[in-house]
């Protein structure tokens, strides 16, 4: 791993005090996460106080820490000290844009960032040096962290921006400054924040806050509240708006979808060509990431005719939609793993997936629905649960399983028929689940990361092993 910065210049970036000569070669802000080389920022938190992690980040090898004060036992000449950790931290990421000759792309949206990251890198590294952020690292410290670790031979940079609350994207915007901004779709996800969808829109086309009136805007054609969306890059004078989706009137539209042995076969047409393509996952949600991320590759100049074949490569994260094949008593089963995270509109992506793969099965297999509580989602959460059912009913699920309060309420509403068992844990459900599966199910798992439906998919595996 080559070297990131060295100390000088790491001082004049963050406006702090060193008196050592060393070079880094990553930052973190997790001493866990220290390996040699690595600059430590000594955060504060309400719980811990990342001071008292300095001399243990040394000991492993760091070649320095950021600090507030001086630390006692720790060299002097391996300490930089600043006025405010967190503020030292923004700096350098900005230090690190400023610096970079790479294009930058941005993502935001209620649902897909992450599996959109993810693809729009994999695509990207087949046309160039490509980084992205790590895991969902997408708040005020994981945006300038990823940015404090961009390689400097980088050709293409793709950064995931999140929010709760208006206003946060617009700061990471300033801060990433990018050249392409995609807004993957716009749901009620974290609406406990907001008076409704439409200021959700709102915040998270603060994306164009940031990129100067120049660039492109990736929308997705499709979505309720695209013209919002569309308006709000207008009003920043972006150079070009491109669009994603089965609408008519997509730069980018999906003509033909179907899943294939190797994943998903694809025809698009895209800037008025067609384009035929595999990608590694299943589901008409990541044929729609598939033409939002060619959009962003059209938009940075990349080669698209290789960005393309690069995607059947790509496969579904861990926890977002992960297939797993399964030996299974006497049989197989196979587990989708979406356990990460859930809203209304991923939730429904995920039946109709489950749909999607049971009629292309021979035999059909028995459909099992594992579903834990969605969270952030305000107070019409009861109802968005009970919403479910018909999606529920119209794709002929077989068995549903639910833990969680509001959960609960969606079991109730269930027919006779579909119940499997309600739980208020995802801990007491797993052993339920586990008692009625059968080989040649097709099982989903999905809920919201605080409702840990991981325990389950943990449980299944447990009870199974990998083909």
């Amino acid at each position: 791993m080559s070297n990131l910065w060295n100390a000088s210049d790491l001082c004049t970036a963050m406006q702090g005090t060193c008196e050592g000569k060393w070079h880094v070669k990553s930052v973190v802000i997790d001493s866990r996460k220290v390996a040699p080389g690595a600059l430590f920022f000594a955060l504060p938190g309400t719980q811990v106080d990342g001071h008292d992690y300095v001399v243990a980040a040394l000991e492993k090898g760091a070649a320095g820490a950021v600090v507030s004060r001086y630390v006692a036992g720790a060299p002097k000449a391996q300490q930089i000290l600043v006025e405010n950790v967190e503020v030292a931290l923004q700096q350098l990421g900005r230090a690190a844009r400023t610096r970079s000759n790479a294009k930058f792309i941005g993502i935001t949206g209620s649902v897909g960032k992450t599996g959109a990251k993810e693809m729009l890198h994999r695509a990207l590294s087949a046309c160039g040096t490509s980084f992205a952020t790590v895991g969902n690292y997408n708040n005020h410290l994981g945006v300038p962290l990823t940015l404090a670790n961009l390689p400097r031979d980088t050709q293409y940079a793709v950064l995931e921006m999140g929010m709760n609350h208006a206003g946060e994207i617009s700061v990471l915007s300033h801060m990433v400054r990018p050249h392409v901004g995609l807004i993957t779709t716009v749901d009620a996800v974290h609406i406990e924040f907001f008076n409704s969808v439409a200021e959700i829109a709102d915040a998270k086309s603060e994306m164009f806050d940031g990129m100067g009136k120049q660039g492109a805007a990736v929308l997705n054609r499709d979505n309720p509240h695209y013209a919002r969306c569309r308006s709000h890059a207008e009003a920043r004078g972006l150079d070009r708006i491109l669009t994603f989706g089965s609408h008519a009137e997509s730069w980018a539209r999906l003509v033909r979808y179907m899943i294939d042995e190797e994943g998903s076969a694809i025809e698009a047409q895209i800037g008025g060509e067609m384009l035929n393509f595999t990608i590694g996952a299943v589901g008409k949600h990541w044929a729609m990431t598939a033409l939002a991320v060619l959009s962003c590759v059209h938009a940075v100049g990349a080669d698209m005719a290789r960005a393309a074949s690069a995607l059947k490569h790509f496969s579904e994260p861990k926890g977002r939609g992960q297939i797993q094949k399964l030996s299974y008593k006497t049989g197989q089963l196979r587990l989708i793993d979406d356990a990460y995270n859930a809203s209304p509109v991923s939730v429904n992506a995920a039946i109709e997936k489950v749909a999607a793969i049971r009629d292309a099965s021979i035999p059909k297999p028995r459909t099992v629905v594992v579903l834990g509580d969605m969270l952030e989602l305000g107070e019409h959460a009861q109802d968005m649960h009970v919403g479910l059912v018909p999606s529920l009913i119209n794709n002929q699920m077989d068995l549903v399983f639910a833990a969680g309060s509001f959960m609960q309420h969606l079991y109730a509403a269930l027919p006779e028929a579909m119940r499997g068992a309600y739980a208020p844990s995802s801990a007491q459900l797993a052993p339920k689940v586990i008692e009625k599966l059968a080989p040649g199910d097709l099982v989903l798992v999905k809920g919201s990361r605080g409702s840990k439906m991981d325990v389950v998919v943990s449980a299944i595996e447990a009870q199974s092993s990998k083909e």
